[in-house]
């Protein structure tokens, strides 16, 4: 059942029920409403020019202007409304008013901490304009003295996170996409459930569209009778307003600010590989203990204030004073992606990172849905001589996607870009490596609803002996895929090279 109700609600469906409805209309205006058809149309196809022309003026990526308003002008009937519904990166007014009123809050002062880095330490690292630009624009400070561990695949986080859960004694902040009961999510219930029962400050966050199947409306009611505060993110009132835009994709857990856990897994039984869904599901992440696991508990505070506002200071919730000077473990960047900021900082760093590539960039993702600037900066990095390599998966969790990831094969390949699939199943991580001192790992899909419309995060590496591990996990991945030639294209793309097409050309409204 709730797979049924996933595909009936999904973003393909009700874009082919639009077009099927404006069909319905014009034939109906034609046979029955007659006089009256003209104005109705009329009226429609005068908001789908307001739509344009507001779309020509819009500070956007010009390919996800004309993306929108081709199948606007070719459905001007109920184009425009498509826009209206869904199409747009606007913030619902509550929502945006929320944001800002916290971020004005002079509480937020110091939200660097007292043990930051300035980016200009690194001045003559070759990485140094990417760090520079993750400070000063995306206003993610950098840290020092903090021990990260890698992980492969999400059957490796449970024993650790089950561990840092129970060595909480202050206080456990979580934020995820997706929560479902199962093993993963009942077992960290019970720890939660005690926790707070021992006085403990619980939260958990989870986004009300990705848990909308898993658990009941209120569930978050149920979460608060155990002591735990709990918040489902951007209720889904009205549904259609917001069913599809601005999700809390992050996926964040804080103990006592001194540990942080962040990448693509969530609180589901799929994610470690308890069920199977599609295949072996493969996913990454990162421990951070020390000064870095300081940015997440900030980015989980703000994230929590903007709509239950708790906090009147952030001073209340450092970690008791450690010395992790003896931890020189390279440099961590924890940085957010909001909608809310007009700076696309998960589309730009993964630009800035393969821009910057003089060896390789390596790259998972479950997606691979690009603009054209950033489908661009991948073929010249593989023109001129950079090994480039994406991995994607085998087996799709959504078809339709996975028809827009593999059009985009044929285009790389020509360039010298190499691509893999995930022979083993679903590979859900978002992990980038450059030149092996630079990586990134987070919650940041390649496609326009993580870059555009969707809070994220993710967490940058830089020098540190984790990615070592990175490197050896992506080796490891090309080993066990399937590597994509020109042929296998011909063989296996060219019967969906209509229907590619088609689906790019309406990428941004799936």
């Amino acid at each position: 059942m709730k797979k049924i109700l996933n595909r009936l609600l999904s973003r393909m469906v009700i874009t082919c029920f639009l077009v099927v409805v404006q069909l319905a209309i014009m034939i109906l205006g034609v046979v029955f409403l007659q006089d009256r058809y003209i104005y109705i149309s009329g009226a429609l196809k005068l908001l789908s020019v307001i739509v344009v022309m507001y779309l020509i003026t819009k500070d956007t990526n010009p390919m996800v202007k004309m993306a929108w308003m081709v199948p606007i002008l070719i459905f001007p009937v109920l184009g425009g409304l498509m826009y209206v519904l869904y199409g747009h990166v606007l913030i619902p007014k509550k929502l945006r008013k929320n944001f800002l009123r916290v971020l004005q809050q002079e509480v937020y002062e110091n939200v660097k901490g007292d043990n930051w880095v300035p980016a200009e330490k690194l001045k003559s690292e070759p990485t140094y304009r990417i760090c520079n630009y993750m400070e000063n624009v995306a206003e993610a400070p950098l840290y020092k003295h903090t021990s990260v561990k890698y992980y492969a695949i999400g059957d490796d986080v449970m024993e650790d996170l089950i561990r840092d859960l129970e060595s909480a004694e202050k206080y456990i902040f979580m934020e995820y996409f997706i929560v479902d009961k199962g093993y993963m999510w009942d077992t960290i219930l019970e720890i939660l459930k005690r926790k707070a029962a021992e006085g403990l400050d619980v939260r958990f966050m989870y986004d009300d569209i990705g848990s909308v199947f898993n658990v009941p409306k209120y569930y978050w009611k149920e979460l608060e009778s155990y002591g735990i505060k709990c918040m489902a993110f951007n209720q889904v009132v009205p549904f259609f307003a917001t069913i599809f835009n601005n999700r809390d994709h992050r996926k964040i857990t804080v103990i006592d600010g001194k540990i942080a856990h962040t990448g693509g897994y969530n609180m589901a039984d799929e994610y470690i590989n308890k069920i199977e869904k599609y295949g072996k599901w493969k996913d990454s992440g990162v421990r951070l203990e020390g000064e870095g696991a300081w940015s997440f508990t900030v980015m989980f505070l703000q994230m929590w204030n903007s709509f239950r506002y708790s906090e009147g200071s952030y001073n209340n919730y450092r970690p008791a004073e450690i010395d992790y000077s003896g931890v020189s473990d390279g440099y961590v960047q924890p940085y957010k992606s909001s909608p809310l900021s007009g700076e696309n900082v998960g589309e730009n760093l993964y630009m800035q990172m393969i821009n910057d590539a003089q060896e390789y960039i390596y790259i998972f993702t479950p997606y691979l849905i690009v603009c054209n600037e950033l489908m661009m900066a991948l073929k010249l990095a593989a023109k001129r001589g950079v090994d480039v390599r994406i991995v994607t998966p085998a087996i799709p969790d959504k078809k339709y996607i996975y028809k827009m990831t593999q059009f985009s094969y044929k285009e790389l390949l020509l360039a010298g870009v190499k691509i893999y699939q995930y022979t083993p199943g679903f590979i859900h991580s978002k992990t980038l490596l450059m030149d092996g001192k630079l990586a990134s790992v987070g919650s940041i899909n390649l496609d326009n609803r993580s870059f555009y419309h969707h809070f994220e995060c993710g967490t940058l590496l830089y020098d540190c002996k984790a990615i070592e591990d990175v490197k050896k996990d992506m080796m490891d991945t090309f080993a066990e895929s399937e590597e994509i030639d020109i042929p296998w294209c011909r063989n296996n793309i060219s019967r969906v090279n209509i229907l590619g097409a088609i689906l790019r050309l309406l990428s941004p409204l799936l």
